[in-house]
Order: structure tokens, then sequence, then C-alpha cells
């Protein structure tokens, strides 16, 4: 099929070959400014949310106090931002959906579709999504010599680009419907996902007392007593990892697992990439670990495994038995490790073993304490959940765009 100019995969009753447009030729750039001041939104260009509100996605304001020589854009109109990044090595076009109208700066290029009759909107906003473009704007860029990142790509060549596309509008029409119904059911899922964290957020904050004080805001029914304040050491035991050398260690699944860094966590539980036949220091199922130092330390995570061996950047804290429970724990450390990068002031590269020890604690009644262990990990649980379907629908996505074009 690729020989004939189409995909492999095409919706019934679509037979002829695919033809290269040039971009110039089913757009038209857009220069206007906004000198009435009509818009007061200032806008950027996101490889993962489109053209979004700055103060949305910077949590500020980076525009110019005079947004009158900004370009005006209107929704369903496109821009190109020439920035590069990791996401977008070659920059990111997207089209305005989210406002009814926006203002960009003039290192964007802005465009229109010139007839939607033929050109379908939905269409050419999907395969901007894909990489077939890459090439020829790799053909054609350098990068500025000011401006770090910015890829120095004069309009005119921009619009010698070419698009491959159905020639019946009708087929660009169902793909470009496909697509925009993936995306709703992405952003569905992905809007749920990140209530979800921000209602875990604030449970963490309100399930354990604040500085000075001996309870919880929140607290389940039929507990009224004080939390007592206790040592950590009092509680946990912990026990430092130990490297093993690499002729020790294998990638073949047998032996016990050995966990070796940040990259053994993902959603907060262990992953084994390797195993070693001679584990030394132990850490069982449902234990904590915590990344001590190296990339990624602060990272916490329960241990999903029967044993496994940790490595140097790890410590395991080992919950006393019948004084605390072992969910509860993991929680619990959270709080542990957000109060000694306090006290750092955020300047720390590793967390010390006495540190962790010697930091005094709340804990409330066993009986409290798995109540609130269960319930933080069940909200958990949910936005596992969730992360596993955005990323199940974002494969979704990137295959389909491999397979439904040229």
């Amino acid at each position: 099929m690729n020989e004939k100019k189409a995909p492999e995969i095409r919706f019934k009753g679509f037979e002829d070959d695919w033809e290269q447009r040039k971009l110039g030729d089913i757009v038209k750039r857009i220069t206007r400014k906004n000198e009435n001041m009509e818009s007061s939104l200032p806008l950027t260009i996101s490889a993962q949310y489109g053209l979004i509100d700055q103060n949305e996605f910077f949590d500020k304001r980076i525009a110019s106090s005079d947004i009158s020589e900004y370009y005006l854009v209107r929704k369903g109109e496109f821009a190109y931002n020439k920035s590069t990044s990791n996401d977008a090595p070659w920059g990111a076009i997207k089209r305005l959906d989210r406002y009814e109208k926006g203002v960009l700066s003039t290192l964007y290029i802005v465009f229109r579709i010139l007839d939607e009759s033929r050109t379908d909107s939905n269409y050419i906003a999907t395969y901007y999504d894909t990489n077939l473009w890459h090439g020829d704007v790799q053909a054609i860029a350098a990068e500025g010599a000011r401006n770090h990142g910015l890829l120095n790509i004069a309009p005119d060549d921009f619009f010698k680009t070419t698009v491959l596309m159905p020639q019946d509008v009708n087929e660009q029409r169902l793909i470009g419907r496909y697509f925009t119904k993936l995306n709703d059911l992405i952003t569905l899922h992905q809007r749920k996902l990140e209530k979800l964290k921000i209602v875990k957020k604030s449970m963490l904050e309100n399930c354990f007392p604040k500085n000075g004080e001996k309870i919880p805001k929140f607290r389940f029914a039929g507990f009224t007593d004080d939390w007592e304040q206790r040592k950590y050491s009092d509680v946990i035991k912990l026990v430092s990892g130990q490297d093993f050398p690499p002729s020790q260690y294998n990638e073949d699944g047998y032996g016990i697992p050995y966990l070796t860094g940040a990259s053994c966590i993902y959603n907060g539980h262990t992953v084994a990439v390797r195993w070693t036949p001679e584990p030394r220091c132990i850490a069982e199922k449902g234990d904590t670990v915590l990344v001590c130092k190296g990339s990624g330390y602060g990272a916490i995570a329960v241990v999903d495994q029967e044993k496994a061996h940790i490595a140097r950047q790890f410590m395991t804290l080992k919950a006393q038995d019948k004084v605390l429970d072992k969910v509860f724990n993991y929680y619990l450390l959270h709080t542990v490790i957000e109060a000694i990068k306090s006290d750092a002031r955020g300047l720390i590269v590793g967390i010390a073993r006495d540190a962790v020890l010697n930091q005094s604690v709340f804990i409330p009644s066993l009986d409290e304490q798995v109540k609130i262990g269960k319930y933080l990990a069940n909200l958990d649980n949910l936005i596992t959940l969730h992360q596993r379907k955005v990323d199940k629908l974002n494969n979704i996505k990137k295959s389909m765009l491999k397979l439904m074009f040229v």
C-alpha cells in the first residue's frame, strides 16, 4: 500500500492514492495584529496541550505588557512555534481549540485553512501530530544564532513544505473525526487523573497533623484521641542498601529482584529490571523503600516483590509490628521527607540515614492507621487505573498515527 501512496489502514470505500500538496496551496498566512486590543489573552504552544493560556501553562504571564503588536489568533486557526524541545524537536504546530481568540508573539507563524470544503481542518491538525512533516522542516531549518533552540525558518520557506493527504475530503474528514474522538477520550481521562492527584495531595496534607498540632484536620468517625509523638527510629527499622558488581546480577529474571534506583519505581511501586542470586540486603513485600541518593532521590515506593535486594541508593523503612501499619508507613514517610527537605531549604542532593531516623512523627492508634492507609491506597489505585487508561489511549493514538498516515 505504501507504494501506492496510501496508508496501511483506511476507511472502507476509499482506494485512490493520496496526493502531495504544498502547504501554501491549502492554507493562508495570517499576520493580523491585535491593534484594537480585541484580545488580552496571551497564548503559548505546548506540544502536549496545544495553544494554551500562558498563565495556565507557566503559572505566570511572560508576554509584554503591550500586546497590541502581537498576532491576533481566532479559534480554528493554526500556529507554528519554532522553539524546539525534547517533546518537539522541530517545533510544534497546533490549532486554537480552547478559546475563541488569543494573541501570539510575532515569532510564531500563523495560518488558516483556505477552503474547508476541500481541506479538512481536523485532518490537518492530526497530520501535525505526526512526525511526517519533520523532514521538510529539517531541510530548511537552521538553529538561530541569537536564540538557542529557536529554528531559523522563514515563513516563505515554511509554506513551501508539503502535506500528503487523501484526495477525497470525505476521507480526510473521517480520519480527522476519528482522531478528534480519540483526543477527547484522552483528555477526559487526563482530567480525571489530574483531579484525583489534586484530591490525593489535599488528603495527604489533611490526614496528618500540621506543625504544632496533635490531630489532623480529617479523621474517620470513631477516632478522637490525640496522636502520639514519637521518634521515627522508634517505629521503624532502617536497612541501608548495598551494591553488587555487574558480574553478580543479571537481567534474565532469575534469582532475587535487585532494585537499583529511581528507574525501578513506577507509580509508587517497585519494578524489577535486574536480579541477583546472592541477596544480602533484603526488602520484603509491603515494605517502604526510599531513594536516598542519586537520580530521583526522595522517591518513595512500596515493594511489590516477595523479596528484593536493594542497592546503595535505597533505604528500606520496615514498620515495627504492632506499632506501625505498613501501608500507613508508606504515606507517613512522605511527610518525613517533606520535613527533611523543608529543614534543608530544598538544597539537599541526598537524604542521610540520621536525617530520617531523627525526625519526629505523630502516629495514631493502629486501627486509625489502617483506616488512613486503606483510604489513601484506594485513592492511589484509582490514580494508577486512570494513568494506565491514559497511557493505553496514547499508545493507541501513536500506533494509529503511524498506520493511518503515509
